[in-house]
């Protein structure tokens, strides 16, 4: 930027100094309101909202490099397992739905691919969901303990012990493929922690996922189940984040951090604030603090030194420049 703007100096003789001027400081002013635009607000068709974000420096620093969103436009969730797509996320009843490639599905029938537990890094603030049910294929029952559990269990089953359900109701309706599976034995069962499903898959040929969908219908119909992995999180709200976000402070703005402090930042079109948009007279930041993403790091500041620098080059060659009513010739030629 500096270099362009030294170029810029040479071409003094062809325009006034006050339209340089007003050049540069349009460069960067483009600069330093671009870093509110850095935060997508979607990955295909999947919305992306506070707590999160897929650039860094956007929602909450509790989900920071969480979601990745991938060149065709794939949503993927990051946990200490692997990476795995996001089928939809559901800020209302705050939950994400995943699905494991892993995992056994309709087309696999009685063939069984090799399999991983999946786990959470429960420091994010997440956690599995009780609407999840799990199901278990072909189990020792030497390791295992495989038996009918009573139907309050497949209510309540943070109230049962840890046995394997043979008689539960998923086992006997698969969603989608009720009879993909001839010869293998089936019983479900609900981990009460992720060291648990590690410990099954020791004695058991593979696993799948299914939660329970609320679709808004009366009870008994209000859920329908299907395939995936349901996550619960929590939304992280504080006071600042919901000023940034108010309608009526200049149109709102997005909640974010400082990559390097993880302070909070508002993002706005104007730039970076540590409250709400417009509020230039309380520790403006648009000029001074690790923009959103980390690409353009310090690039204000040094816009604001270049422009300096710009302005002061050209004022001493203006000093310098004989007068020539804008011919040039060998004698005055800049070089």
């Amino acid at each position: 930027m500096l270099w362009s703007l030294m170029m810029m100096a040479f071409h003094v003789k062809q325009k006034p100094i006050f339209l340089i001027i007003i050049q540069l400081i349009n460069s960067f002013s483009t600069i330093t309101n671009s870093q509110s635009t850095l935060c997508r607000t979607s990955c295909g068709s999947i919305p992306i909202q506070y707590p999160f974000g897929i650039d860094d420096g956007c929602g909450s620093p509790y989900y920071r490099y969480i979601l990745a969103c991938s060149d065709s436009q794939k949503l993927e969730l990051r946990t200490p397992s692997g990476r795995y797509l996001v089928h939809n996320i559901t800020y209302y009843d705050p939950h994400i739905v995943v699905t494991d490639p892993f995992m056994w599905n309709c087309q696999d029938g009685d063939n069984y691919r090799p399999t991983r537990p999946f786990s959470l890094d429960t420091s994010k603030r997440f956690k599995l969901s009780a609407q999840n049910e799990y199901l278990f294929f072909n189990c020792s029952e030497d390791k295992v303990i495989v038996k009918p559990k009573p139907i309050f269990c497949e209510h309540f089953p943070e109230r049962c012990d840890s046995s394997c359900d043979s008689a539960s109701y998923l086992c006997r309706h698969l969603p989608v493929c009720s009879f993909a599976m001839s010869g293998s034995s089936c019983c479900s069962y609900y981990p009460k922690a992720t060291e648990s499903l590690r410990l099954m898959l020791q004695y058991c040929t593979s696993y799948t996922s299914v939660y329970w969908r609320n679709v808004g219908a009366p009870q008994p119909y209000d859920q329908l189940p299907e395939y995936g992995i349901r996550i619960d999180f929590d939304v992280p709200v504080t006071t600042r984040c919901l000023q940034c976000q108010d309608q009526s402070k200049s149109g709102g703005g997005t909640c974010g951090f400082d990559t390097q402090t993880q302070s909070f930042l508002c993002l706005c079109k104007e730039g970076n604030f540590t409250t709400h948009c417009k509020d230039y007279d309380i520790a403006r930041h648009n000029r001074n603090v690790h923009v959103i993403a980390g690409t353009v790091t310090g690039i204000s500041a040094f816009g604001a030194l270049g422009i300096g620098a710009g302005i002061w080059y050209i004022k001493k060659v203006r000093a310098k420049a004989p007068v020539t009513c804008g011919v040039q010739n060998n004698e005055n030629r800049l070089f």
